[in-house]
């Protein structure tokens, strides 16, 4: 089905939904180099205003991916809620947007029509917001999530603890897990990228992390970042297993460069479940996504690279996760070429995300060969915070040792809480207070002179 629109005299006609929706997009270099992007400022106009005019029903009839080729458009085809769509299925692309601005639209609309917003609806509005727009959205949307501590509170602010080394030394990680807790962060979870695929130094991560976890009594979950078939083998073998990891994509053949499928997922969420490890919830997935991953394995299927991105998020949202992570600038200057086509990129996952009902994070960050800097991050951290982000990275000094790329720091997310008055995850809080890490306003306080933390560090 062709879709047209008229500027002047010209008349722009698309020749398909996917195409449309390609046009439509903010300029990025990945898709200028998938070759799907508009020509001119004036066709993505055309565009937008074209798609402002396709029915939501549309999306339902017309797949990007071929049904009959790829396991993900199945799975959002078929656990589609034809209920929760139905308060909105009357409606164009153009008029989703105008209801998800207005005042009277709330949280708890929100969450009730997320199961019948198909990632490609999401981001066909996304391409017709501004960037105030996806932030005034997204903080209404409000995804909470539990395992040992609540992620998603409306007023608090949770990180990941990443620790990485570049030889996974076991005192290194410890000495930046400890940094880090005695500046508050780690309530999302303290989360490890091994810098090696050994199995045994992978269970070694997860015992050395559990047992600080248990000594000193941390409401927050482990995870060390391996392929999801580690994770299995591990659970095989007895180790302490919080959550389990995967990066994931849109499409099949994308999930398969991974080396997963939607049967393996299942197999090690059930795996991670049967082992009860969750005090005041069971989510227990943990996914990371990127914009670019699926043209960087020849598997976008021509679809523009923020769609794709939106369609991990129905992976994702198939296993009700605790986090779910775009890694926004990881992936480099082919795909998001600056720091504009970064904050923009992170913006529509966050709020691709949340209007999907998928409990998001980022990974503020960029690499080195990029057009962007600490302070582009700067920006979009602030932004994040303001549109109501689940939790950021916490990396010692902003700058990933074993990943050799640029991130937020421990100091970054204590800003973040500070000028927005924001508050860790409630259980990681008290535990905060009970340690005499921070007071009841939050404020870090002077380690004592015996503080528990402190003498382990000393020890290692």
């Amino acid at each position: 089905m062709a879709y047209t629109h008229t500027i002047g005299t010209h008349r722009h006609v698309f020749a398909d939904l996917r195409t449309l929706l390609a046009r439509a997009s903010p300029a990025r270099s990945g898709d200028a180099l998938a070759g799907v992007a508009a020509a001119s400022e004036q066709e993505r106009m055309a565009a937008r205003l074209a798609l402002a005019e396709v029915p939501l029903k549309q999306f339902l009839t017309e797949a990007l991916v071929p049904y009959e080729d790829d396991e993900v458009t199945r799975l959002i085809l078929d656990r589609h809620d034809g209920a929760a769509f139905a308060a909105i299925g009357a409606t164009t692309v153009g008029d989703l947007r105008n209801w998800l601005l207005l005042h009277e639209t709330d949280s708890a609309m929100l969450a009730r029509v997320a199961p019948g917003i198909t990632p490609e609806m999401a981001a066909a509005v996304s391409k017709l917001m501004r960037n105030q727009d996806l932030v005034a959205v997204a903080r209404k949307c409000q995804v909470v999530t539990r395992f040992r501590s609540t992620v998603g509170l409306p007023g608090r602010l949770s990180v990941r603890l990443q620790p990485n080394h570049p030889t996974d030394d076991p005192k290194g990680i410890a000495a930046s897990i400890i940094d880090g807790l005695l500046y508050g962060c780690g309530d999302a979870t303290i989360g490890v990228n091994p810098a090696s695929d050994n199995l045994g130094a992978i269970v070694s991560l997860l015992r050395m992390i559990d047992e600080l976890r248990s000594r000193f009594d941390i409401p927050t979950q482990s995870c060390v970042l391996t392929h999801v078939t580690n994770t299995l083998r591990a659970i095989g073998q007895g180790a302490p297993v919080d959550l389990v990891f995967q990066s994931v994509a849109g499409s099949e053949r994308a999930n398969a460069a991974f080396g997963i499928s939607l049967a393996l997922l299942a197999e090690a969420h059930d795996a991670a479940q049967a082992l009860a490890r969750g005090t005041v919830g069971d989510n227990l997935m943990y996914f990371e996504t990127g914009q670019g991953s699926a043209l960087s394995a020849n598997a976008h299927h021509g679809v523009d690279q923020q769609t794709m991105e939106a369609r991990a998020y129905a992976v994702a949202r198939a296993f009700a996760p605790l986090l779910v992570n775009t890694v926004v600038g990881f992936i480099g200057p082919e795909y998001l070429y600056d720091g504009k086509q970064i904050i923009r990129a992170g913006l529509e996952d966050h709020f691709c995300g949340k209007l999907m009902g998928v409990p998001m994070g980022c990974d503020v960050c960029y690499t080195n060969h990029a057009e962007a800097d600490q302070d582009d991050m700067d920006t979009l951290l602030t932004l994040f915070g303001v549109a109501g982000i689940n939790f950021i990275m916490g990396v010692p000094g902003a700058d990933d040792i074993m990943l050799n790329y640029q991130s937020t720091s421990f100091h970054d997310a204590l800003y973040l809480r500070e000028v927005l008055g924001l508050r860790p995850a409630p259980e990681f809080e008290a535990w905060l207070q009970r340690m005499g890490i921070a007071d009841a306003s939050g404020r870090l306080l002077e380690p004592a002179a015996r503080q528990p933390l402190l003498q382990m560090a000393h020890s290692l």
